[in-house]
């Protein structure tokens, strides 16, 4: 834990080991209480059998004494156990060994790439994509606005097409492999403390309280749980599934912080993969996972690059984590639109999804991984940039031509005021 660079977190590891201290001394402190009151119990008995009233008495009154000691250690131990389920919730995963060092973002380190970046851009193409997509008539941000508020988004005509286009693209990518599934938008709190969501980061979800139901941040939330509670058998692993959902955060904090355009919204569309895997399956499965991501955004002639996550700038739930990020020449930017991580047993243990082994006696704790197979947002918005035209319009990635119902340039929307 000392090299995710965060003093707090020892601070908790110490608080949370104090606790389970606590915890084990009432339970030998009340069990001794309760082996006093038996033995009291039976020398009540035998009194009252002698006719000795007095010392049945004040036999009968130290044992309600007792009593009333092991009712308030029975409180305590309650309060203790649930102050530590709490801390522990909220302390990270750790780090994977081979993870790079750093505490920050700024000691992520790129391992391929720049891939595709030209010599230089034309003019052309540094245009930001919230001017070229105005210009075309295909985000209408004034009127997301009058719809639901600031920081929402609304693509329209070949606009809506191209982020629909994307996430069917995302799709057909992973058909080969993975099974789609078309999972809840709305979960339940356990759902979200699975994944490690809860209850760190409840302010950047969209809650539901009268029925204490959460929108999903990512699919990856319901994809975790479909085995929550469950032992899988390890000749069935890995086992793959992708699903296109919308996303839905609060984005705590991000006012006025690339909130343009299409660069960070409180919903979006996106495809996931995700895997369920034995430990040693699990490297070569965040090898494929990261291929194929890069693969999807290579297909559509953007360029790219991954970094890995250091150890300092690792999320709560990750045990190694790779970015990939494409290259926004309008607003010279590199953003990053999928992370691949492996999540070793964290997230399974929270939702206790095991293991069984031909021939093994017990269980064991799954590991889990997901990557962003296509994230629209930012994907969309390197496209316009891209692939703009020095004629303002944007040529459509062959990939999508399938998808496009024979749109293959985006052209300024004729309609009216």
């Amino acid at each position: 834990m000392t090299r995710r660079a965060k003093p707090a977190v020892l601070e908790d590891l110490d608080h949370a080991r104090r606790l389970d201290e606590r915890l084990r001394a009432i339970t030998v402190e009340r069990d001794g209480i309760r082996g006093r009151i038996n033995a009291l119990s039976k020398r009540v008995g035998d009194a009252k059998r002698t006719g000795d009233d007095a010392t049945s008495a004040a036999l009968a009154a130290e044992s309600r004494a007792l009593g009333d000691t092991e009712t308030g250690l029975r409180d305590e131990y309650a309060q203790v156990e649930a102050a530590l389920r709490e801390l522990l919730l909220q302390i990270p995963n750790l780090p994977h060994p081979d993870a790079v060092g750093g505490a920050s973002d700024a000691d992520n380190r790129v391992v391929r790439g720049p891939v595709g970046m030209p010599a230089e851009w034309a003019p052309h193409q540094r245009v930001a994509h919230w001017e070229t997509a105005a210009a075309l008539g295909i985000l209408d941000d004034a009127r997301a606005a009058k719809i639901s508020g600031a920081m929402f988004t609304l693509q329209r005509g070949p606009g809506a097409t191209l982020a629909r286009a994307l996430c069917q693209y995302g799709l057909d990518r992973n058909a080969d492999a993975y099974e789609e599934i078309r999972p809840p938008s709305l979960v339940t709190t356990a759902t979200l403390t699975s994944t490690g969501q809860l209850p760190k980061f409840a302010d950047d979800a969209f809650a539901i309280e009268r029925d204490d139901l959460w929108c999903i941040p990512t699919a990856e939330v319901p994809l975790t749980s479909l085995h929550a509670g469950e032992v899988l058998a390890a000749d069935s692993l890995p086992r793959r599934y992708m699903a296109h959902t919308s996303c839905y955060r609060r984005e705590a904090g991000a006012a006025g912080r690339d909130t343009r355009g299409m660069l960070r919204s409180h919903e979006f569309d996106k495809v996931e993969i995700l895997a369920v895997a034995t430990a040693e399956q699990a490297p070569a499965m965040l090898d494929e996972m990261l291929g194929r991501v890069v693969d999807a955004v290579a297909g559509l002639g953007l360029a790219y690059r991954v970094l890995e996550i250091c150890t300092g700038d690792l999320g709560q739930s990750q045990h190694r984590s790779f970015d990939v990020e494409v290259y926004a020449p309008g607003c010279d930017q590199w953003l990053e639109v999928s992370s691949v991580s492996w999540f070793s047993d964290y997230q399974a243990r929270r939702a206790d999804i095991r293991v069984k082994r031909p021939d093994a006696k017990g269980t064991e704790i799954a590991h889990t991984l997901n990557a962003s197979a296509l994230a629209v947002p930012r994907v969309w918005a390197a496209i316009l940039e891209h692939h703009r035209r020095a004629d303002g319009g944007v040529d459509v990635p062959p990939a999508l031509h399938p998808y496009m119902r024979g749109i293959t340039v985006i052209r300024p929307a004729v309609r009216p005021a």
